[in-house]
């Protein structure tokens, strides 16, 4: 079985939403490929299919959790490899949420499950999240990093609310921000003052090593 086979047949069984045949794809894959490419190239693909049938009306909610929730069982029985191949090493403590007044969770999801594979702390703190919430989660886990996701224009505003609150704060300086959803852009995230914007999970996982490496 190719590679590509094998990637389809991952994404193909978190689509079903089915977490038997999700552990059962990783099962088979497991010695073919790495555990990151398991993740990213099978699970996250097929969660981000999950995804685009959501938005069109092609799946509901209750599948949505459903495939949700079989995609993290595949991640967990690649957890001890992982963790092996970082070395145990913890690279850094990164928050992850969606901001007040959004509702979207597939994407920001799929990049804590990319961090947390790559040997970050994540603390996902949810979707809608009030922005108070972030600087309190930053604080009490000591973060290194914040990731602001948003996935519509109206509340793309509150990722650089988050920014002044972290000024507020004291806490701009030694907690770098990362920003992202559909409507955002380079261009947004310098002119609401971020670290960097990352366009998927790669990207997200790319930009984390070289902020906080």
């Amino acid at each position: 079985m190719s590679k590509e086979e094998l990637y389809k047949e991952l994404a193909d069984a978190v689509v079903s939403c089915k977490k038997d045949a999700v552990l059962a794809a990783v099962e088979k894959a497991r010695g073919e490929v790495s555990g990151s490419d398991i993740i990213e190239n099978g699970l996250a693909a097929g969660m981000n299919e999950v995804g685009v049938l959501f938005e069109r009306g092609k799946l509901f909610l209750p599948h949505v959790m459903m495939a949700a929730d079989a995609m993290s069982a595949g991640v967990a029985e690649l957890e001890d490899e992982m963790a092996g191949s970082g070395a145990g090493e913890k690279l850094g403590v990164i928050v992850n949420g969606t901001v007040e007044g959004d509702v979207h969770d597939i994407g920001k999801a799929i990049v804590s499950t990319m961090l947390q594979a790559a040997g970050f702390e994540v603390h996902d703190i949810g979707r809608d999240v009030p922005l108070q919430n972030f600087i309190d989660k930053i604080k009490e886990t000591d973060a290194d990093m914040v990731g602001l996701s948003a996935l519509m224009t109206t509340t793309l505003p509150g990722q650089k609310e988050v920014i002044e609150l972290l000024k507020e704060n004291g806490l701009r300086d030694s907690v770098k921000v990362m920003v992202g959803g559909a409507p955002a852009t380079d261009a947004w995230a310098k002119k609401c003052g971020a670290d960097c914007y990352a366009e998927n999970a790669s990207e997200a996982v790319n930009k984390a090593k070289e902020l906080l490496l």
